[in-house]
Parts: C-alpha cells; structure tokens; sequence
C-alpha cells in the first residue's frame, strides 16, 4: 500500500495513525519536499527520506499516538556528523523539516431506538466526525429512505435491523457511548442488562445513558438488581439523558440536551 492507501485503511479499522509530510528541505536531502509517510502502532508506509532521522520521526509519531491528542508537530534535522539524532548520524549535508499530523481513532457512538428522539439525535451527530451505529428491532424505522439522512454527514453510519438489539450492543468496541431509547421498555431493560454485564467483563461501553423519567429509572433499578448488578454497577447508567438546563419535551430538544451533554463529557476527558 503506499500512504494514501494505507492512512483509509487504517481509518476503516478506526486504528489511530499519524501522517508525516516533508514540508521543507534545505541543501541535500534524500527526499523532496512534498514526501510522505504514515505510521500505525504496528507498521509505517512511505518514506521521508530514511534513515536515523526517520527512525525518530517514527519515535514521535508512535508518541503522539499513545498520548490521543495534540495538535500538528513540526520537527526539523540537520543532516550532519556533528548533530546526532537518538538513532545515530545522517551525513547528507542539509536539513529538513517533518510536520506530523494526527488521525486518532474515531469515538464510537450507538443509538439503539430509532424513534422520533433517537432519529433527532442521530441526525445531530451525524454531523461528528465518529462511527455512529443505529440500531432499531422495528424494520420501517430503519427503512433506507428514512435514515438516508443520517448518512450525509462526515460520521461513518452504520445501520442495523436488529431484532434482538443486545447482538449489535455485544458487537460495539470496548468504551463506545451506548444510548438507550428504543420504543420497548423490555427491550431497554435487556440492553442495559448486556451492558452492565459487558462492562463488569471490562470490555463494555465507556458511557450507557437511558431516556426515561426518574419513575422508569426506579423500576429498571429495581430489575436489574434482582438480575444480581451491584449498586456500584448501576451506578454506570445515566438516567435521565441530557443536560438538566435543556427541559423542552419536543424531540429536538431532548436530542440537543443529549448531544450536547456527550461533547462536553469528551471535552472534560480531553482536559483530565
């Protein structure tokens, strides 16, 4: 593959990755300007110009993706005895300048119900740019005409006709955000149940919110107790959804107080 190839596939396996672009060369280099290559975790495509200094551009890429977040990195080498780099010298006599960019792996967003309020949701974060998956145990609700609008957007949408929603639920990534809103109370109380149990196994979501009064909260609480989940454990769920200020009942005004709430949730995991 070369790095082009390399940085849509990695995106499609939602793997982080980091593209490196010669941006500026001064005397003799092994590469023009213009040059390009990507790292994953695992391996890297295309060449900047080899040798020591892309052994270390290869360090810091690697860097910038355990750490999952920062900016564009500008790096410069001189290509001289007399200036090492950690792996060694590079005697072509110029110097060059790397910029790095990070691709970080997309977040991962479920909306099972796709009702009035889970369509208005999904049509908001459409427009994120993460993995969205919509599932609904109705088949009309997710008839292609209908949801051809949540695909518009830079998420990457996945639709599902599931008629037991909690296979899709079990399918998800460990730490995706799980909304529950579908138009079943039987069928959000399963998919809170597989939750919880993914999450005590360590591999569930990373945040589970239901829709529902306080009342519906109390019934489910009482349930999934008797399903044998601790009160730390349901402590994980968050019911009511949204943000409190937001009380307007119309399904666009749930669906904004609920969007609203996750991006601050990933703004606040940004700056802890």
């Amino acid at each position: 593959m070369d790095w082009l190839e390399a940085a849509t596939h990695l995106r499609s396996l939602n793997e982080p990755a980091v593209i490196a672009t010669l941006v500026q060369v001064r005397g003799h280099a092994p590469r023009e300007p213009g040059a390009k290559m990507v790292v994953s975790a695992a391996g890297s495509w295309g060449t900047v110009g080899g040798g020591n200094f892309e052994a270390e551009v290869i360090d810091r890429a690697r860097e910038l993706m355990s750490g999952g977040t920062g900016g564009p990195e500008l790096m410069s080498f001189p290509l001289s005895d007399k200036a090492p780099t950690r792996h060694g010298v590079q005697c072509c006599g110029g110097e060059v300048s790397v910029l790095l960019e990070l691709l970080p792996s997309r977040r991962t967003v479920a909306v099972f119900g796709m009702g009035h309020v889970g369509f208005e949701i999904a049509h908001i974060l459409s427009r994120l740019p993460i993995d969205l998956v919509l599932a609904d145990s109705r088949p009309d609700a997710v008839e292609p005409a209908r949801m051809e609008p949540l695909t518009r957007g830079p998420a990457t949408t996945t639709i599902h006709h599931a008629p037991a929603p909690e296979t899709v639920l079990q399918g998800l990534p460990a730490g995706a955000a799980v909304l529950v809103l579908t138009h079943d109370h039987a069928e959000d109380l399963i998919l809170c149940d597989t939750a919880l149990r993914a999450q005590a196994a360590g591999a569930g979501p990373g945040y589970l919110g239901l829709i529902g009064s306080r009342s519906k909260w109390q019934r489910f609480r009482k349930r999934l107790l008797e399903e044998g989940h601790t009160e730390e454990e349901l402590a994980r769920i968050t019911c009511p959804i949204g943000l409190a200020e937001i009380t307007g009942k119309e399904p666009i005004s749930i669906a904004v107080g609920v969007a609203a709430d996750l991006v601050l949730r990933w703004e606040r995991e940004k700056d802890s």
